[in-house]
């Protein structure tokens, strides 16, 4: 697992209070794509927290995007979301 996951992982585990989380870096991807040439990379992540629960799609993908921080300037060019409650 490439260090950039692991801080992705840390990150959502610590800010969404979940150890339910599956990261898949597609970055190789997108070589030759313009948002690549920064090295910044695209990741998949599924996440199951009880934080979602009772909360639209957008406010999931808030709370993801607020929890990964800094982390979007520094390692993630993009990523794509797929955020459950727990019953889901």
């Amino acid at each position: 697992m490439s260090d950039r996951v692991l801080r992705i992982r840390e990150a959502l585990a610590e800010g969404l209070d979940t150890d339910d989380i599956a990261i898949r870096d597609d970055s190789h991807l997108h070589r030759g794509h313009e948002g690549a040439k920064t090295g910044l990379g695209h990741f998949h992540v599924t996440i199951r927290s009880p934080r979602f629960t009772g909360t639209s799609p957008i406010e999931r993908h808030r709370l993801v995007y607020e929890a990964l921080g800094s982390l979007m300037q520094t390692d993630i060019h993009a990523v794509q979301i797929r955020a459950l409650a727990p019953e889901e």
